[in-house]
């Protein structure tokens, strides 16, 4: 399983999203450090709109995601970025 997939398997199972987004960036970080080629799954984007998060601080969010995503981070993904958002919230995407 690639850990893009195993990102969104996680997200959905718990947050049950209405939107969800898994984008891997990793080709735009490429050279930024000697052993970044740009191939891979070191850099991800996580854009998810979910109730789960209604009510819940900005902070709380990122952290519910990180932590849900820590055996990730901890097995090379160098990087990720949440935009998390309740239903009815505006996204930029």
């Amino acid at each position: 399983m690639t850990i893009q997939s195993s990102i969104e398997e996680k997200l959905r199972q718990a947050f049950s999203p209405e939107r969800l987004l898994v984008i891997n960036e990793s080709h735009l970080h490429a050279g930024h450090q000697p052993d970044m080629t740009g191939t891979g799954e070191t850099h991800m984007r996580v854009r998810i709109v979910s109730a789960a998060f209604a009510g819940m601080p900005r902070l709380a969010r990122h952290r519910a995601i990180t932590e849900l995503l820590k055996p990730e981070l901890d097995a090379g993904l160098h990087a990720l970025a949440v935009e998390p958002a309740a239903p009815g919230e505006p996204v930029r995407w």
